[in-house]
């Protein structure tokens, strides 16, 4: 493996080479330990697997029933109405059917975030409308900003993952429903849940009930992530009856498969089982956020997800990491170098049993440190980046190799009032979005190397902080004056939906960024929030408390 490993990455379509390939290209048998796909660790139980393996012949042997009869089942079981859910084949498929559907024009995501929300909507010609998270704000979403945003580019659909992937960012429920309500005027809001049940930042995060009583409004579910059943494609989405009907009638009518419903239908035996293993998951990330936040220079974001996004020390080079990892440890994690808005620099770090995780800590010491602790070893960057496995997301990202623009602050007016946006200094550690929990418990790890300007770097979360469920500290800002005028209202759109005409495939309307812009670039100062209807009542990026 270590003479082809750099060739599997670069020959495959995803981020990363299936397990199947890197089994086949192990020779043993055997696969790496896998901090790489998010996947719950402890379920199925070893019972079902036995119970599956027992009826394999029949299972794969038979047609399965109608994708009806699996979605009752499976809504007998959430107490949802059939009529308001559409079962897919994967949350992919269900995302491929809303942009062909429900995208007319023009779609906006934050960044960085799952591929298919900006790949899939630019294969089909969409303009994507990509909205930097801060690094200097531990990539936490301000949803007043991003609504300004949306404004400024007349974007018709908005998507927002919760919590987030790669960094695992929260938004809380109320938060994220007075948003529903501002953009009510919207073509679509997606709300993408798939990893909202590895969370317990509140007891009851999910807007699946709000989203059936709205007409614009779908939550997206996974099921193989949860279940730790990857292989087996299914997922789900919810909304009002009419649009998730409008979904439900272009799928196939064979689109679930026989190992889905033979799980579906076993799982009103398993319940028990499945809540104790999204404990053991939760638990497992706070350990495992702290053994890796003891790792000098190493900084780790706070995340609801069942993975954790770190950012390397300073002079570490993210491929030649992921690569000796697996060469030499025999452990695979997700490099996010060709991750949009991301770069070589950060991992996502699955969460995985304790027994792995020192595996995985003691790999990282002898790949960032030689055999102990101490300073980075410096690892030149090797300019490497990899497909994104959609042609034309590399050619926007090709041209400057994830480098980004130079001059991207007199560029990037479309969050503001117009004015061209100072890039920001280094922001202090009281405006960091670390846990309540980080006021309380003394750093006890040191600070990592500042990275070269103009990219902040944000202070490292400690062991107790890193993983802690709640929300972010916001930043001392000014409150704006609350406004008395109504929800301001899109600008009229052209044919592509930009203010003024269509816009043509990979150019910036109006100041916006294009992909190549927007990667590896994190370095834009936040607009200041104005124009959001009761400004003084919104809540924090991750939905606790006042601003202001």
């Amino acid at each position: 493996m270590a003479d082809n490993v750099t060739s599997l990455f670069r020959s495959t379509a995803a981020h990363s080479p299936s397990m199947a390939a890197l089994t086949r290209e192990g020779g043993d048998g055997g696969g790496p330990v896998d901090f790489c796909i998010p996947c719950n660790p402890y379920f199925p139980t070893p019972q079902m697997f036995d119970d599956m393996s027992a009826r394999l012949r029949d299972i794969i042997t038979y047609y399965p029933s109608s994708a009806d009869t699996i979605t009752a089942e499976l809504c007998s079981l959430l107490q949802l109405p059939p009529q308001a859910v559409a079962m897919g084949n994967g949350s992919t498929e269900l995302i491929t059917w809303i942009d062909h559907l429900l995208v007319r024009e023009s779609l906006a995501v934050p960044v960085p975030t799952f591929g298919r929300w900006t790949d899939q909507p630019m294969e089909t010609g969409k303009r994507v409308d990509m909205f930097p998270l801060q690094e200097s704000s531990g990539f936490a979403l301000d949803l007043a900003q991003y609504a300004e945003f949306i404004r400024a580019r007349g974007t018709r659909v908005a998507v927002i993952c919760n919590p987030n992937n790669p960094d695992g960012g929260f938004l809380h429920k109320h938060a994220i429903v007075q948003f529903m309500d501002a953009m009510a005027d919207l073509d679509l809001i997606v709300i993408d849940e798939s990893f909202l049940e590895f969370a317990d930042a509140e007891s009851e995060p999910s807007v699946v009930q709000e989203a059936m009583l709205r007409t614009n409004v779908i939550v997206l579910r996974s099921l193989g992530k949860n279940f730790g059943l990857h292989g087996i494609r299914f997922g789900y989405l919810v909304a009002n009856p009419a649009l998730a009907g409008r979904v439900r009638s272009m799928l196939p009518k064979w689109n679930l498969n026989s190992f889905a419903e033979h799980v579906v239908f076993m799982l009103k035996e398993h319940g028990h089982e499945y809540a104790q293993s999204l404990m053991q998951v939760r638990s497992d990330r706070l350990d495992m956020a702290g053994q890796l936040s003891a790792l000098p220079g190493l900084t780790v974001y706070p995340s609801q997800g069942n993975f954790l996004f770190v950012r390397l020390p300073v002079g570490a080079e993210g491929t030649v990491v992921r690569d000796r990892l697996l060469t030499e440890h025999r452990i695979l994690v997700r490099e996010c170098g060709n991750k949009i808005g991301s770069s070589s620099r950060f991992l996502r770090l699955v969460v995985r049993p304790q027994v792995d995780v020192r595996r995985l800590v003691s790999g990282l010491e002898q790949v960032l440190y030689g055999t102990r602790r101490g300073t980075a070893v410096p690892e030149p960057g090797n300019g490497s980046g990899y497909s994104s496995g959609t042609a034309a997301v590399d050619r926007l990202v090709g041209a400057t190799n994830g480098a980004g623009v130079q001059g991207l602050a007199a560029q990037a007016q479309a969050l503001g009032s117009g004015a061209p946006m100072p890039m920001p200094a280094a922001a202090p550690a009281a405006q960091m979005p670390v846990p309540a929990a980080a006021q309380v418990f003394p750093q006890s790890v040191p600070a990592p190397a500042p990275m070269p300007a103009p990219m902040p770097a944000p202070v490292p979360v400690p062991a107790a902080a890193a993983a802690a469920s709640m929300a972010p500290v916001p930043p001392p800002t000014q409150a704006p004056a609350p406004m008395a005028a109504p929800l301001p209202t899109a600008p009229a759109a052209g044919p592509m939906g930009g203010p003024g005409g269509p816009t043509p495939p990979g150019v910036p309307a109006r100041g916006g960024l294009t992909a190549a812009q927007v990667r590896g670039t994190n370095g834009l100062s936040p607009a200041a929030t104005t124009g959001w209807p009761n400004a003084q009542s919104w809540p924090s990026p991750a939905g606790m408390g006042q601003a202001g």
